[in-house]
């Protein structure tokens, strides 16, 4: 009797998994042709083939219903970014990652809208800033990062997503609005190939000088030094922080 119980709680659960996963495809299908208009859960539940009440057991309310087509297409975004291959340059694969994060947002704005726009941080915008950062310590551990590892995460960031919102609401304008911000992020946030390394090139004090800075702060992040105590290396990272932001 409990193994047959046990049996029918798995094809439930699993029927539970299709109904929920039929539902946000349903949503996500309505939103691609809805050109920004409303979609109402009516209309999901019609596409769908279910009751209001079988959406509302699954997401609770409309809210949590596009919160989960949200997460969807943070999955769908998060497919092409995990696919990214490095070049051996992590200014140049920063580069391709903005231009993979514009595309996918031109390409699907509905998603995007949603994906920036619900204030809903699911786990997969999680992974999402996750993998800008592990691109921007790249960058850092190179020795070419001009301003501190969050300070630039935040640039991107905020850059890449006004831009691509901008030319989701006006598909006609110049798409080398995209290039031109982007170029203009890169050269604030991180030195050129030859300026970069060991920063031999750069004037005391100078960017090189904060670049050196902010690598030796991500190196020590990623592997501390056994040989200083937690003071220490508070310490050090202050004066880190303090070199890495200086002008």
């Amino acid at each position: 009797m409990f193994r047959c119980l046990c049996s029918i709680d798995v094809v439930t659960a699993a029927k539970d998994a299709d109904t929920r996963e039929r539902i946000i495809q349903a949503a996500a299908r309505l939103l691609a042709d809805a050109g920004g208009e409303p979609v109402s859960t009516r209309a999901v539940c019609q596409a769908a083939g279910v009751g209001a009440p079988t959406l509302y057991h699954h997401f609770g309310d409309k809210r949590g219903l596009f919160d989960a087509v949200a997460a969807y297409g943070f999955e769908r975004y998060l497919s092409g970014k995990r696919a990214q291959e490095p070049t051996g340059d992590p200014v140049e694969d920063l580069r391709r990652g903005w231009d993979l994060h514009v595309e996918f947002g031109r390409t699907n704005p509905e998603f995007y809208a949603l994906m920036y726009g619900s204030g809903h941080t699911p786990p997969a915008a999680r992974e999402a800033y996750a993998l800008l950062l592990g691109l921007i310590e790249a960058v850092a551990r190179a020795g070419r990062l001009r301003v501190p590892v969050g300070t630039a995460a935040r640039m991107v960031g905020a850059a890449s997503v006004g831009v691509t919102l901008d030319l989701i609401k006006d598909p006609e304008a110049d798409a080398e609005v995209s290039a031109r911000t982007r170029e203009a992020v890169l050269t604030a946030i991180a030195l050129p190939s030859d300026e970069g390394g060991d920063g031999t090139d750069g004037a005391p004090g100078g960017p090189a000088t904060a670049a050196r800075a902010v690598a030796l702060r991500a190196a020590l992040a990623a592997d501390p030094s056994p040989v200083l105590t937690g003071a220490e290396s508070a310490l050090l990272g202050e004066w880190l922080e303090r070199l890495a932001t200086a002008r």
